[in-house]
């Protein structure tokens, strides 16, 4: 599926079947709907990425005084390599700048490779590690924590 087909819209609580039902297929640890519940309650921009009328990612982004925080962005594995996560991304970013946020932050697995270089492409610079940040099947998983100035 191409991403020139992709809308973006804020995300409701009727999206959120869809919703972990994209976060089930991509990741072995997801969020749950409490998680996504508490974001959608609170003041994060929480936007959807529809192809068609098909929900096909979602991100998460928080903010406050003057940082923002990805803290969640999937795109269903049937879907990636279109480009889809890099406009989810420029999208959460776009909102950030709107927000008037001079930092951005983000955590990724290291394991990662594809994400990271997702986010090294599009200006996030590689800040420091959490170390056993992830759950994984048997222990953990260092995150690599990464940054972007906006202004």
């Amino acid at each position: 599926m191409r991403s020139d087909n992709a809308k973006f819209r804020v995300m409701k609580h009727i999206d959120l079947p869809y919703v972990l039902n994209n976060e089930h297929a991509a990741y072995s640890h997801p969020w749950t709907q409490g998680n996504f519940r508490t974001s959608l309650n609170g003041s994060d921009y929480c936007c959807l990425v529809l192809v068609g009328q098909r929900a096909v990612g979602h991100g998460i982004l928080s903010s406050g005084a003057g940082e923002a925080h990805v803290l969640n962005l999937c795109v269903h594995p049937e879907q990636q390599g279109a480009g889809l996560g890099r406009e989810l991304l420029n999208q959460l970013l776009a909102e950030a700048a709107e927000r008037k946020v001079n930092s951005v932050f983000l955590e990724v697995r290291a394991s990662n490779s594809a994400a990271i270089a997702l986010y090294d492409s599009t200006g996030f610079n590689e800040i420091g590690r959490r170390r056993n940040y992830y759950p994984i099947e048997v222990g953990r998983e260092d995150a690599i924590v990464m940054a972007k100035e906006l202004f």
